[in-house]
């Protein structure tokens, strides 16, 4: 069965609506508007949590609603309903209207989005296949086999969580665009004690696939280990030191940092508002040489990917710095229209309960010629950071602050000590412009990223090379 056919079945042979009447509605709603859509879900959700010894949650959701939205010039409006009838249909109508009062529209609706059949992942439910006591055995599994590993091991916690969402998206010209996507995430998490000096650590993964690919021994078994042996370092760690330095960030999920600084910067409605820190700044060079950076909705099976974005409008891989040159922002419809370009791809939204923003997917600077081996070797003296826990941005000044969760002293080109409490501050324009060296081994996080914008949580892959900078300021607890 097609993936329009499934939501077909969803939306109009189960929930009840006709679809020959519900797209009459929304021409009729979104009639002179200059943009606009219905935004039709079905979504299953399920979390399991494991924490001292035992089964501590467990949830399974299901929620559909839809979303009607009508774009008239820089103004929206946006209503939504958890009920999928004609008559709530009919009130999101009456909101639409009121919206484009006045508005003449455009001499035609902005253009649909092209068309694709390109699938980047199953179209199937994670979340039947696998019964809920093989769900808890494995989280049990992965708690005894922890507690076996060390016996420091104080607490083990493990989480698994599944979601499989249906959308269509339906046009006022007619054009009709679905997807169905999977989710899934297994994240484990321990803490060590010495005495009275306790420490954790945490590693997870997942995908758009099914639970198959994470819920193997080898698989769960080797998040175990890395789990432990972050916990390990920590728990022999001493206080980072303080001041301005060199630092090398490792490859991988340290990338949430040029997520975080450098990424929402980067997104179109900050720019055609003015109030990012690279506002007016295209096509001038932004950072060092050989720093390019590209976001890629459509790379297979990874968390951040999406066949189509929640606008219609199919993924691609959009070079936003190229050799360290502004070339480009992330779109959704609206801000790309009052900006004269391209949508890219990247209007994304929750749930039908909100409106499309534009949103990263993967963000990942490219590799450079350095291996990782000769970057370390290049500093005196420095720190290593290769994971970070949280950490906050001003998108305006760019201003940043992160802590890092794995961190290393760099002592005569080699890796030294493992240092605890280094927060990296700094300024996204200005660390972009301190980049000295880029490593030739650019990887993907694992697939836990989460990314939040104007209260919004969607699913995001971050991925770099090992880097290191030069003169980043770093906040320490050693005294």
């Amino acid at each position: 069965m097609s993936t329009l056919a499934v939501t077909d079945d969803l939306f109009f042979d189960k929930a009840g609506l006709d679809r020959v009447r519900t797209e009459a509605l929304v021409s009729e709603a979104l009639a002179g508007a200059d943009d606009g859509e219905l935004y039709l879900e079905y979504a299953q959700s399920e979390s399991l949590s494991w924490d001292d010894g035992k089964l501590k949650s467990a949830g399974f959701d299901t929620a559909q609603g839809f979303g009607l939205r009508a774009v008239t010039g820089e103004t929206f409006g946006y209503a939504h309903a958890s009920t999928l009838t004609e008559d709530a249909l009919k009130r999101a109508a009456v909101t639409m209207r009121a919206v484009r009062a006045g508005h003449s529209g455009s001499a035609a609706m902005s253009e649909p989005p092209r068309g694709t059949n390109r699938a980047l992942y199953s179209p199937d439910n994670p979340l039947t296949p696998m019964p809920f006591e093989a769900k808890v055995k494995l989280l049990a599994d992965i708690d005894a086999y922890a507690r076996a590993r060390d016996p420091r091991i104080r607490q083990v916690s493990a989480g698994l969580v599944g979601e499989w969402q249906a959308v269509q998206i339906i046009r006022a010209d007619g054009c009709r665009i679905a997807d169905l996507r999977p989710l899934v995430r297994l994240n484990v998490s321990v803490i060590v004690g010495d005495g009275e000096r306790m420490e954790s650590g945490s590693f997870g993964t997942g995908g758009r696939y099914g639970y198959e690919r994470i819920i193997s021994p080898a698989q769960w078994q080797a998040q175990v280990d890395e789990a432990l042996r972050q916990a390990l370092v920590n728990l022999g760690s001493r206080p980072a030191p303080a001041g301005e330095m060199t630092v090398v960030l490792g490859p991988g999920w340290p990338g949430v940092l040029l997520h975080e600084a450098i990424g929402h910067g980067l997104e179109g409605d900050f720019n055609r508002k003015g109030t990012s820190a690279f506002a007016g700044l295209m096509g001038q060079r932004i950072g060092a040489p050989g720093v390019t950076v590209v976001d890629d909705g459509g790379i297979e099976n990874r968390r951040g990917s999406l066949s189509v974005d929640d606008e219609g409008t199919p993924t691609q891989c959009t070079t936003l710095i190229e050799d360290g040159i502004l070339v480009g922002y992330m779109q959704d419809r609206m801000n790309a229209r009052l900006m004269g370009q391209r949508p890219t791809g990247n209007g994304r939204r929750q749930s039908f309960a909100h409106h499309p923003i534009p949103r990263m997917t993967n963000t990942v600077m490219r590799s450079g010629h350095h291996t990782p081996e000769e970057i370390i070797a290049s500093v005196k003296s420095g720190l290593y950071a290769v994971n970070f826990g949280g950490g906050s941005v001003d998108i305006t000044s760019g201003k940043f602050v992160f802590t890092a969760s794995e961190a290393y002293l760099i002592e005569n080109g080699r890796v030294g000590p493992a240092v605890k409490g280094a927060t990296l501050i700094g300024n996204g324009p200005d660390a972009l412009t301190r980049i000295s060296m880029i490593g030739n081994d650019s990887r993907m996080d694992p697939g836990i990223g989460v990314c939040g914008k104007d209260g919004q949580g969607v699913p995001v892959g971050v991925g770099q090379p090992t880097l290191r900078l030069d003169g980043l300021t770093v906040g320490g607890t050693a005294t």
